[in-house]
């Protein structure tokens, strides 16, 4: 008979070392630094030209073999999610290659030949994905092997854009073993939603290639074609959804979702979405429960009444066919999306907003992470409670994922009794550590992928060699990236 729960076991962070304080940002650029604090958060994280979501998902994997003594042959799977590709052909065989180069140099064997290498792709959700993957992986063919994620990015805007300081890049890598040490998770009663929506967050590589894209956005820069209110609109309206599909499998008060667990952690491209999301998910789950009382003072605030939030959440209206008809200032949950501001500030709501402080001071130092943004929280929130010794045996944590195009995930688990030794492995403080202050001429020579006028330490343990250049009738390698080991490697 298949165990019904499969989940972490350990997991790793890196990031490269370059930091831009958003209080420094601000001053470059006349931002408001209280509102920039407000929404976004407190810092974000930058690679060198010698970086790239490869080499940091190669760090990250190559600490959690280190961090969390797991023997390279017991591996039966690593895969990558991630949205930041460079190869449009293979990509986590490559994070393959540089942790078997690592492992050679320091006397060990490298990882199995028959290792599965699947990279998986939907946005910001890649890396919730390919965990699902992984913990499937171990639930029935790999029960006797273990599965490594690494959810890996470079979250990257245009200068002067509003998505500028949401930026940020790294990397997590998780363990998925076929008893969990850490966090146990019963996807069968999980909840998705997913549905497309046209021009939420994309990266057509089109855009490359027509004279409406501007030519500083081109060459080796991956910004996003983006409309931030509607992807505010979309991020929430899945997130609604993907919690009606939890409920409708798992049963009992939809309130529970969300005012049990100890930590209730999302995909957050900064700081404020999250809570504005809850918010409306909060709407919908008092709704559910018939429970006019607790949203009787925001109703009455927003003037929307409750019948009103009950037909709209009731419906089915598909975003992008309201905005086709409607415009792009269309919004589904209009009513509901206004009674949540009232609610946010209302004292009944404070338990769901108590349980996302867990982790949340770390991860305002990280920016957004796009797919690692999640598994980053994950980590951060464990490290937390190791550190304030909270009394989580047990406890029920849930997990929000959301990946732009449109699709989220809602996955609701329970902390293994005796975390605390696997969470006492992850070094996430350390991973943090080291950090390199940037000046704004070297901020925006690394923004530009170019070297910065400030020599930097090389970064470690893997980074860029060089690309080929050889295009031959016999041989070919343009374009193919070259990666080495450095000796802290």
């Amino acid at each position: 008979m298949l165990l019904r729960t499969r989940a972490f076991s350990g997991l790793s962070l890196y990031v490269p070392r370059p930091r831009v304080a958003l209080s420094a940002f601000a001053e470059w650029t006349g931002a408001d630094p209280a509102k920039l604090a407000a929404v976004v958060g407190d810092a974000f994280r930058v690679p060198q030209p010698e970086e790239d979501v490869y080499t940091m998902a190669a760090a990250a994997v190559l600490r959690l073999l280190r961090e969390h003594a797991v023997d390279p042959s017991r591996v039966g799977m690593l895969a990558l999610g991630t949205e930041s590709s460079v190869d449009n052909a293979v990509g986590a065989v490559i994070v393959r290659g540089m942790v078997d180069d690592a492992l050679r140099a320091a006397g060990r064997a490298p990882l199995p030949r028959d290792v599965e290498v699947p990279e998986v792709k939907h946005a910001c959700l890649g890396g919730m994905y390919a965990l699902k993957a992984a913990l499937r992986y171990v639930q029935t063919d790999g029960a006797d092997r273990v599965a490594i994620v690494v959810a890996a990015d470079i979250a990257q805007y245009e200068r002067g854009s509003s998505g500028e300081p949401t930026q940020g890049a790294g990397a997590v890598a998780m363990l998925v073993e076929p008893r969990a040490r850490l966090l146990a998770l019963d996807l069968r009663a999980a909840g998705s939603s997913s549905d497309e929506r046209g021009w939420d967050f994309r990266k057509p590589v089109a855009r490359h290639f027509m004279a409406e894209y501007p030519e500083s956005c081109r060459g080796e820069r991956d910004f996003p074609v983006f409309n931030g209110k509607y992807s505010t609109v979309c991020y929430v309206e899945a997130v609604v959804r993907a919690l009606q599909s939890a409920h409708a499998r798992g049963g009992g008060d939809p309130r529970s979702l969300l005012a049990e667990p100890a930590a209730l952690l999302l995909h957050r491209p900064y700081d404020r979405m999250p809570v504005a999301a809850l918010g409306a998910a909060w709407v919908w789950a008092c709704v559910r429960a018939d429970d006019c009382n607790a949203l009787g003072a925001a109703c009455l605030a927003a003037d929307v009444g409750f019948d009103a939030l009950v037909a709209e959440l009731a419906g089915d209206s598909r975003v992008r066919d309201g905005v086709l008809a409607h415009g792009p200032e269309f919004d589904p949950l209009a009513r509901t999306q206004a009674v949540a501001r009232h609610v946010v500030k209302d004292e009944g709501f404070t338990r769901v907003l108590a349980a996302t402080q867990p982790g949340r001071a770390l991860v305002r130092q990280l920016g957004n992470l796009y797919t690692a943004s999640l598994p980053a929280w994950i980590a951060a929130a464990f490290a937390d409670a190791h550190a304030r010794a909270l009394a989580w045996d047990g406890a029920a944590i849930t997990l929000v994922g959301y990946g732009s195009g449109d699709a989220a995930e809602v996955w609701s688990g329970r902390v293994v009794p005796g975390w605390r030794e696997a969470a006492g492995r992850s070094d996430v403080k350390g991973a943090l550590a080291g950090a390199i202050e940037l000046a704004r001429e070297d901020y925006e020579a690394l923004h530009e992928r170019r070297a910065p006028t400030r020599e930097l330490p090389a970064p470690t343990p893997f980074a860029i060699a060089g690309r080929g250049r050889t295009y031959g009738r016999n041989w070919q390698d343009v374009g193919v990236t070259h990666y080495r080991v450095s000796e802290q490697g």
